[in-house]
């Protein structure tokens, strides 16, 4: 812990130093005073990795156990099981609090795992055919208990990880069948994914922060690659989503991440908004294509759509604003990521757009190219970017 201690300080020293509230003589002083004190006792970073290895072990090794004797143990015995294996799971966590706070919070996280796996295996003991989101709603709401009771960093972001993913399958549950389900969750993946991004920049909760930041980043990109699918109907009786359907949709695209930010981060307000006009915008960015082939004696048609070069532009100008919202919050973490995705969306164009167009040994050719010299380029601007960020006595206002 003190690392991060020590990287929060720093972070008040440069922001005080870059207000002029604190010259650089008493920001020298403090910092010196701070590094002289005792470090507490924290637990190093081989007891973590053994800790969540042991963790993931364990849960892996009660799931094979339990899957080798599911057939040979009945209805009774197995309802048994699925709760003890709950229940001692969080009492040893419970138990081992106050002695190793670092295997309580494993142990927890593993009991909070186990319950989602519980709710479906005691569905399947008694046969119950119900709504299956309601499952998965049923175990965010545990993650979210353990949270507000053991207030820790393992059930806050099982908790909302679990929330948005209810809201995930309950809409897709809802918009089965019709055209434009992919569109809609797609939209939602990369608005949630923005709000994540940015929401819990600077936050203390560095574990939290940079799970939910992996999570969001790959929700991003799968969220654009499945917008980009755009209004396929795969069969000719689908129809497109019923008005109700899709009112609920735009509440869970757009009013939710909107509350949320208001009142958890306001700043990332302008970010959601942008991700919100962006999700509008891309599954219409295409071009129609019609395909004509022969089955046997008869002729059939081919209908598909294709991204046109708006939407290599959009989503390019969204990684932009992606790295131009990092500049702006002084987060290396955001402009990072921005300057990754603007690379993926070259290459996509060029591999789009152009490699099947200039033969394949030009192609390749110019693949090469554009790796070394855009390769080249973007790291330069990267670094050229960081750096100005973290020069002394510049604000984020004027960083831009």
């Amino acid at each position: 812990m003190w690392p991060t201690a020590m990287a929060d300080f720093e972070s008040l020293l440069n922001r005080w130093q870059s207000a002029g509230v604190l010259n650089a003589e008493a920001a020298a002083r403090i910092r010196a005073f701070e590094l002289q004190q005792e470090r507490p006792a924290g637990l190093r970073w081989q007891g973590m990795v053994a800790l969540i290895l042991g963790a993931i072990l364990l849960a892996c090794g009660v799931v094979l156990f339990v899957s080798a004797h599911w057939d040979e143990i009945g209805p009774g015995a197995r309802y048994v099981l699925v709760i003890a294996m709950v229940a001692v799971f969080h009492l040893t966590g419970a138990w081992a609090r106050e002695r190793f706070r670092g295997l309580s919070t494993a142990l927890h996280a593993v009991g909070t795992i186990a319950t989602g796996a519980a709710i479906a295996l005691v569905g399947q003991i008694f046969n119950i055919q119900e709504h299956w989101p309601g499952a998965v709603m049923l175990w965010a709401i545990a993650a979210a208990a353990g949270w507000i009771l053991l207030r820790d960093e393992a059930q806050q972001t099982l908790a909302l990880l679990l929330f948005p993913a209810w809201l995930f399958c309950e809409f897709s549950f809802a918009a089965q069948g019709h055209i434009g389900q992919n569109i809609y969750l797609g939209r939602f993946l990369v608005v949630w994914a923005v709000l994540y991004l940015t929401v819990f920049l600077g936050s203390r909760r560095k574990a939290v922060q940079g799970i939910l930041f992996a999570a969001a980043a790959i929700a991003s990109v799968f969220g654009i690659s499945v917008m980009l699918e755009s209004w396929n109907a795969w069969q000719g009786s689908q129809t497109f989503l019923p008005f109700g359907t899709r009112m609920w949709g735009w509440v869970d695209i757009a009013v939710l991440p909107l509350l949320v930010a208001l009142f958890w981060r306001r700043k990332s307000l302008v970010p959601v908004a942008v991700a919100i006009a962006f999700g509008v915008a891309l599954p219409w960015c295409r071009h129609i294509r019609t395909q004509q082939f022969y089955n046997g004696n008869f002729q059939q048609t081919y209908t598909y759509v294709v991204p046109n070069l708006l939407a290599h532009a959009l989503v390019a100008a969204f990684t932009v604003f992606i790295i131009w919202w990092g500049v702006r919050q002084v987060s290396r973490a955001l402009v990072n990521l921005g300057i990754v995705g603007f690379a993926i969306a070259v290459s996509w164009f060029y591999f789009s757009d152009i490699f099947s167009k200039v033969g394949r040994s030009l192609g390749l050719i110019g693949l090469g190219v554009l790796f070394l010299a855009g390769g080249w380029a973007l790291e330069r601007m990267r670094r050229k970017l960081i750096n100005h960020m973290g020069q002394p006595g510049i604000s984020k206002e004027e960083a831009l």
